[in-house]
């Protein structure tokens, strides 16, 4: 499997909606970051999904290097 593509090196706030179902970039390639637009089609990348438990502010990770996909866990600033 090839590299993702590093969307941005910071995270993106997103405010999500309790019980909805999203659909994380894995491939970087994304034009709706951080949510997969099918950019990876033909790629070896497929997008992550994430429900949130309730409704909140979550940071998603943008350089796609996170250990704890899809939330941001720092690794960017070591990018």
């Amino acid at each position: 499997m090839s590299d993702p593509k590093i969307a941005h090196k910071w995270p993106l706030k997103v405010n999500l909606e309790e019980g909805k179902k999203y659909f994380w970039c894995a491939c970087g390639l994304s034009k709706n970051q951080p949510f997969c637009d099918g950019s990876h089609k033909g790629t070896d990348f497929k997008p992550k999904q994430y429900i949130a438990d309730k409704s909140d502010d979550v940071w998603f990770c943008c350089c796609k290097y996170s250990a704890n996909k899809p939330l941001c866990d720092g690794t960017h600033k070591k990018i």
